[in-house]
């Protein structure tokens, strides 16, 4: 990373476009990020031929960027359908034969049993964001026609499977991250970095604030938190429906979300272990 694109990534508000390798399908995957902001992750908390986890690895994202950066990297996700999605992302190009990208179909709960103790350089993913998804699509964010298109009435969680975080309610699922997270503490090295990728949302006009319960998960299990970097997303969000006008004001969840740097701290300087 030069210079200037480091005094650039300390602004600490970042926008990112996709591009055409990146999905965009919500029938493929109902939440992705674009390849560039992995690769900016990536370039800022590894050097090549370091080890990328991301736990919850969806469409490939994560892997993709990295082989395009040179480091090796792995990710895990319970469902199959999206780990043959990864192959397929991978399978085109291969830039790099030094490094290796794969993707597993399995729990995260059971990554520690794949990979040695600080092995890891940098853990990054998004997360599913509790039970949050797990009700049809309503296209409030919509305006106009644009409300009842393909997406509407739909349920867009991953899966309905029991060990799925996206099945789980808010206290459920910051219990189960810190378990999750928990395990995989030893398998990163120390100052090693770990980035999450979560937004908050709105339910029954109460804001549920999943980024509070992903920070007090990872704290409780010893990561500390270094920055909280807002993606703003305002620059691929067209024509967002009226909210709360004229009395009831609410940031829409749509415009940002929130890129969670944590990493872990030396021997005996962690508070939570």
């Amino acid at each position: 990373m030069t210079a200037k694109e480091w005094i650039k990534s300390q602004l600490g508000v970042w926008q990112f476009y996709y591009e055409s390798r990146d999905i965009r399908d919500k029938a493929a995957h109902p939440a992705t990020y674009p390849i560039s902001l992995a690769a900016r992750c990536i370039s800022l908390f590894t050097h090549e031929g370091e080890l990328v986890l991301d736990p919850f690895v969806g469409s490939g994202t994560t892997l993709v960027a990295a082989r395009d950066l040179n480091r090796n990297a792995v990710g895990f996700d319970l469902k199959q359908d999206y780990i043959d999605l990864c192959e397929a992302r991978l399978e085109p190009e291969t830039a790099h034969d030094a490094t290796a990208q794969v993707g597993f179909c399995g729990d995260a709960r059971m990554i520690e049993d794949f990979l040695e103790p600080e092995s890891v350089s940098l853990i990054l993913t998004s997360p599913p964001y509790a039970n949050l998804l797990n009700r049809p699509r309503l296209n409030k964010s919509r305006r106009g026609a644009e409300r009842k298109n393909s997406q509407y009435l739909k349920t867009e969680q991953y899966s309905q499977d029991p060990r799925d975080l996206g099945t789980l309610d808010l206290d459920s699922y910051q219990d189960a991250m810190a378990e999750i997270y928990g395990s995989l503490f030893p398998l990163l090295r120390e100052r090693g970095h770990c980035v999450i990728d979560v937004p908050d949302m709105w339910l029954d006009n109460r804001r549920i604030t999943i980024h509070t319960a992903v920070v007090e998960a990872l704290r409780s299990v010893g990561y500390e938190l270094r920055n909280t970097i807002i993606w703003d997303r305002t620059n691929i969000v067209n024509r967002v429906g009226i909210f709360g006008w004229p009395s009831n004001y609410i940031t829409m969840g749509t415009t940002f979300e929130y890129l969670l740097d944590f990493w872990k701290p030396e021997s005996g300087t962690a508070s939570g272990r």
